[in-house]
């Protein structure tokens, strides 16, 4: 089984006031779909009210990030056997959210 990030950014959602409770009830029970498959592995939003930081293996913290790096929105992770699944699941997600998703595998590492 691999598991895959399925994302938008932020910007992508381009939803009225109206919409957004729709769009959040949706999205949710595509959630409960991949819970209930037992696929799901993590999922959430990304919190655009705290800012990131660049941490240093001395442990020392700057303000900086890497150039870039922008990281917004939101994401879910699932774990699935076959990369068609995964487009069928980020699918249901973007049916769900109203906006493309991204899909991205994650590399094997057997030490994780």
């Amino acid at each position: 089984m691999t598991k895959y990030l399925i994302s938008f950014p932020a910007e992508a959602m381009n939803l009225s006031e109206e919409e957004f409770p729709d769009v959040v009830e949706t999205s949710h029970a595509v959630i409960e779909e991949a819970r209930a498959a037992g696929v799901y592995v993590f999922g959430g939003g990304i919190d655009e009210d705290v800012a990131p930081v660049l941490v240093t293996g001395r442990g020392a913290v700057s303000d900086e990030t890497y150039p870039g790096s922008r990281i917004t929105g939101g994401f879910l992770v699932l774990e699935l056997p076959t990369r068609a699944d995964a487009v069928e699941w980020a699918a249901r997600v973007a049916h769900a959210c109203r906006c493309p998703q991204e899909l991205r595998e994650f590399g094997y590492d057997p030490a994780s």
